[in-house]
Parts: C-alpha cells; sequence; structure tokens
C-alpha cells in the first residue's frame, strides 16, 4: 500500500499551516515554493483540503488559506481520507461469504485507521515548532 504523492503534499501544507499565527493567511505561491510544486497542481490539493472542512480560502490579492477547524480536531486520517477517499484499501476478488482475507484485511485497516485517526497534526507542528528553536 502506497498513499499518493498528493497526500504527502498535503500533510506538508496542513503542518505548515498550523505553523502560522491563527489569523494568518498563507498564498499559494507560498506553499507550492515550500514544497517545489507548481502553483496549479498544489490548488487542486487545496481544493480537496477545503471541501473536506480542513482549511478556509480567502480569495483576493492578500487572500490565501488558514486552518478552519481547531489544531487539536485534525489527524492525518483527515487529511488522507480529504486526498484519497474514504474507500476501503482491500477488495475481495473471489466475492464468497464469510471470506476470512477480507476479514482480516478489514480488521487490519480498521485498526490501522484507528491509529491515523489518533494522530494529530499539530503534535507534529508542535515538534517542529520545537525543532525550529533548536536551530
Amino acid at each position: 500500500m502506497k498513499y499518493s504523492n498528493a497526500t504527502n503534499y498535503a500533510l506538508h501544507t496542513m503542518v505548515h499551516l498550523m505553523l502560522q499565527p491563527r489569523e494568518g493567511l498563507v498564498g499559494v505561491q507560498e506553499l507550492a515554493e515550500m514544497q517545489h510544486l507548481s502553483p496549479t497542481y498544489l490548488s487542486k490539493i487545496l481544493t480537496k483540503l477545503t471541501k473536506a472542512g480542513l482549511i478556509k480560502s480567502t480569495p483576493g490579492a492578500k487572500g490565501g488559506y488558514k486552518i478552519s477547524r481547531t489544531k487539536h480536531e485534525i489527524s492525518f486520517l483527515d487529511v488522507i481520507h480529504a486526498i484519497e477517499g474514504d474507500t476501503s484499501l482491500f477488495d475481495c476478488s473471489i466475492h464468497h461469504e464469510g471470506c476470512l482475507i477480507e476479514s482480516t484485511m478489514k480488521q487490519v485497516e480498521t485498526n490501522m485507521n484507528d491509529e491515523l485517526a489518533s494522530m494529530l497534526l499539530n503534535d507534529i507542528a508542535e515538534q517542529a515548532k520545537a525543532k525550529q528553536k533548536e536551530s
């Protein structure tokens, strides 16, 4: 299993936004330059994050993006679902009643989702702040 590059960029973008002052807006150009991406490509990711209610978009010359929820409410799973969707990772190709392989894979996926849901992006943002202070 591998998450898309878009998920990687979305997670980094969200942490960067969490490091900003609460009312601060960050433009797409700054976010794109930070990750060496085209603004057009990043805009598609930002649109998904906005539709998921994770960030707010303010249009205009002084516009940009900011976190829309409190920082303690956004998990890794929230961002992953915003970008990847929330469909099951495993789909049994042999459709039969009581498939033990499908049951096992769904349990593993549930465990992974529970773990990702418990991991908050703000914890990473706080670690990044501490690391910046050390430098």
